[in-house]
C-alpha cells in the first residue's frame, strides 16, 4: 500500500538521515514496487498505529554510560587532533566509529592514556590490540606492535607499544584508532582528556569544608572500635616471602569474576582482606612508596616497590580511608602505612592488596 501523504512526511521527518529505515518501515506497513502483487489495503488509522510502534522500538533508551567515573590523570597517546572523531553506535550493533584516529608514523611510540593495568595483548582480526583496565574502563589501542605483556602494571605516559600502518580510512601514513570502553558501553576517548578538550565529560562533586575532618573523626571512631587483633603486631612472613598487609580475614581470591560493582566478568587482580574501616594497613616488606593517589576503580591507593632476594617486586594497597606516608618515603616491614576503607568501587571496608614481581601480575597468595 501507499503511506498517507502526511505519514510518509512526519516519517521522513523524524528519521532524518535514516532512508534505509524508512524503506523498511514502508515496507512493513505494506507498500509495494510497481510489478508486486497487490496487497490488501489497510485503514489508515491502522497505519498509523503501527508506525507509532516501529518509531518507539527505534528509538534508542537513555544511556546508562552518562557521567562514568574517569581515570585522573590521563594524557592523549600520542599528540596530534583526532583525523576521525567518536560516533557511537546506536544500538551497539548499528554501524559506528567506537573511538577515535589520530594520525600519526609508523613507528611512533604509543603512551598509556592513564595508569592501570595491561589486560589484553594480541591480535584479532590480522589487527594488533593492546588493552588496558583502569579499574572503572578500558582503553584500546590499535593497531599497535606491543612492547608489554597482559597482567602488567604501567604507569600514566609509559610507552607500551609501537604504532604501525595500515589502520582502515586513515588519511595519514598511519594512525592510532584509540578507544574507551566501560562494561558493554562505548564511550569518547576524549573525555579522559578533561577541561583540554570540547565536549569532555567531567563529573565535579562539591563536599561541605570540614568534609575530611568528618570523614577522619569518624575513621578514628572506627579503629578504636576495631577488634584488638586487627591493632596488634603485623603478622610474621615466610623466608623470601611477604608479610600478609592485613590481620583481616582473606575474602576474596585472585582469578576471573563477576565484578561486584561493574557487573562485568573480568580479572579479580588482587586479594582481599576483610577488615573494619579504619584498622591499620602494613607494608608488606621493606621498600620505597613510588605513589599514592586516588583511583576512580581502586579509590585511594598506594604502591610500594620492593628487592625481594633479588626479584624486583611491586605491592598496592587500594580502597584506604587515607595514607599516612608519600612518594619517596622509606618504610619497613610491618609499618602502618594507611588506614582501610571503601573508596572507589568497593561495596565495603576491605583491603584490596595486588603484587607485581618481575612486572609481572601475580596471584599475592603465592607470595604470602
Amino acid at each position: 500500500m501507499d503511506l498517507p501523504r502526511s505519514t510518509s512526511f512526519c516519517l521522513r521527518a523524524l528519521l532524518g538521515s535514516r532512508p534505509a529505515t524508512f524503506h523498511m518501515i514502508r515496507g512493513a506497513l505494506g507498500h509495494h514496487h510497481p510489478g508486486d502483487a497487490p496487497s490488501i489495503r489497510p485503514h489508515r488509522i491502522g497505519a498509523v498505529a503501527i508506525l507509532t510502534t516501529l518509531l518507539a522500538l527505534i528509538t534508542p533508551a537513555p544511556s546508562a554510560s552518562a557521567n562514568p567515573a574517569l581515570p585522573n590523570p590521563a594524557t592523549a597517546p600520542i599528540p596530534g587532533s583526532p583525523v576521525r572523531g567518536f560516533s557511537a553506535p546506536d544500538p551497539d550493533w548499528l554501524p559506528g566509529h567506537r573511538g577515535i584516529d589520530i594520525a600519526g608514523d609508523p613507528g611512533q611510540r604509543i603512551e598509556a592514556a592513564a595508569a592501570g593495568t595491561v589486560a589484553f595483548v594480541g591480535v584479532i582480526d590480522g589487527v594488533p590490540i593492546v588493552t588496558i583496565d583502569h579499574g572503572d574502563v578500558r582503553t584500546t589501542y590499535q593497531p599497535v606492535r606491543s612492547l608489554v605483556d597482559a597482567g602488567q602494571s604501567v604507569e600514566l605516559g609509559q610507552v607500551i607499544g609501537e604504532l604501525e600502518a595500515g589502520h582502515p580510512g586513515c588519511p595519514a601514513e598511519a594512525c592510532l584508532h584509540w578507544g574507551l570502553k566501560r562494561g558493554d558501553t562505548y564511550l569518547d576517548p576524549t573525555s579522559l582528556l578533561g577541561d583540554a578538550t570540547e565536549g569532555a565529560n567531567t563529573r565535579v562533586r562539591l563536599l561541605p569544608e570540614n568534609a575530611m575532618v568528618v570523614a577522619n573523626e569518624r575513621a578514628d571512631e572506627r579503629v578504636a572500635q576495631a577488634p584488638p587483633e586487627l591493632d596488634g603486631a603485623a603478622p610474621p612472613a615466610a623466608p623470601g616471602k611477604l608479610a600478609p598487609p592485613s590481620t583481616g580475614t582473606r575474602t576474596s581470591p585472585f582469578g576471573m569474576r563477576l565484578h561486584p560493582v561493574l557487573n562485568v566478568w573480568k580479572l579479580h587482580d588482587g586479594l582481599d582482606f576483610g577488615a573494619p574501616c579504619g584498622a591499620p594497613i602494613r607494608a608488606s616488606a621493606d621498600g620505597v612508596v613510588i605513589e599514592t593517589h586516588f583511583n576512580a576503580g581502586y579509590g585511594n591507593l598506594a604502591t610500594i616497590e620492593h628487592d625481594l632476594d633479588g626479584r624486583k617486586v611491586r605491592t598496592r594497597y587500594t580502597h584506604a580511608i587515607d595514607f599516612s606516608v608519600n612518594p619517596g618515603d622509606q618504610v619497613r616491614m610491618g609499618q602502618v602505612i594507611g588506614r582501610v576503607g571503601s573508596t572507589g568501587y568497593s561495596t565495603g571496608c576491605h583491603l584490596h592488596f595486588m603484587v607485581w614481581v618481575d612486572g609481572q601480575l601475580v596471584d599475592p597468595a603465592s607470595w604470602l
